[in-house]
C-alpha cells in the first residue's frame, strides 16, 4: 500500500484551478516528453471522460502543451503555453473523445513526433492530488508514475537483456527501487522499466544503450 503525505491529500503548488485538470495533466505530458529522443514539434492530443469535457475551463489542453515543452508545475508560462507552443515551435491539435467510457475519467492519450522524426505514443490518467500514472506507450501496456528517477528500455525479448541491464546499474552503484517488464509476446518487443533511488547517470545510460539487443533507452528524471 502507498504511503500518503499531507502534499499528496492537499495537491501540489500549482498554476490552474484543479490538481486533477492542470497539475495531473501537465505531469501525463511531461512524462510523455521524456519517451522520445529530441525536441517535441508535433503533439496530438485526444482527451476521454471528464478531460474531454471540461478541458477549456479547466486549462487540461493549456497544461498539456506547457508539460511538452518541459514546464513544471509552478510555472507561469503555463497561462500562456499557447503562446509559448508557437515560439518554440510546436505544432499541436486536441480532439475530444467521449464515446469511449470504458476508461478513466481523466485520461489523455499523445501521439508526439520528434525533430528527429521518432514519434511515441503515450496513454496517461490523472488520478488526483497533482499525480499522474502512464498506463501505455506504443501499446505496450504499463505503469510509471514518475516518482523515481527511471530508466526505459525497449529490447528484444531474449534471454539475459534484462540480467545485462540490472548488471550495468549495479555497477554504477544504482540501487533498484521497482522493475517491472512488458512485452508485446514472447520473442518479440519488450519494455524494462526500472525505477531508482539514485540519480542514474548518463555514462550508465549510454552501456544500456550499448547492449545488442536495446533498441533504446531513455532516462527520465523525477519529477518534483
Amino acid at each position: 500500500m502507498k504511503d500518503f503525505s499531507i502534499f499528496d491529500i492537499v495537491g501540489p503548488n500549482m498554476i490552474g484551478p484543479s490538481s486533477s485538470h492542470t497539475a495531473g495533466a501537465l505531469r501525463i505530458a511531461h512524462l510523455a516528453r521524456g519517451m522520445i529522443h529530441g525536441r517535441v514539434v508535433r503533439a496530438q492530443f485526444t482527451l476521454y471522460g471528464s478531460f474531454a469535457r471540461t478541458y477549456r475551463g479547466h486549462g487540461t489542453d493549456r497544461a498539456l502543451i506547457a508539460g511538452v515543452l518541459g514546464f513544471g508545475t509552478e510555472d507561469s508560462r503555463i497561462r500562456d503555453s499557447f503562446r509559448w507552443a508557437q515560439e518554440m515551435g510546436l505544432q499541436y491539435s486536441f480532439e475530444v473523445n467521449t464515446t469511449d467510457t470504458d476508461c478513466h475519467p481523466n485520461t489523455a492519450r499523445l501521439l508526439l513526433t520528434s525533430d528527429t522524426g521518432e514519434t511515441a505514443d503515450v496513454t496517461g490518467v490523472s488520478v488526483g492530488g497533482g499525480s499522474a500514472v502512464i498506463t501505455r506507450i506504443n501499446g505496450v501496456d504499463i505503469d510509471l508514475t514518475g516518482d523515481y528517477h527511471t530508466i526505459l528500455a525497449r529490447h528484444k525479448d531474449t534471454p539475459g537483456v534484462v540480467a545485462a541491464i540490472t548488471g550495468i546499474l549495479g555497477r554504477n552503484h544504482i540501487n533498484i527501487a521497482f522493475m517491472r517488464l512488458y512485452r508485446e509476446g514472447r520473442g518479440s518487443l519488450a519494455y524494462t522499466i526500472i525505477e531508482a533511488d539514485e540519480e542514474i547517470p548518463a555514462e550508465a545510460v549510454e552501456q544500456i544503450r550499448s547492449q545488442p539487443s536495446v533498441q533504446s533507452a531513455l532516462l527520465i528524471p523525477k519529477l518534483a
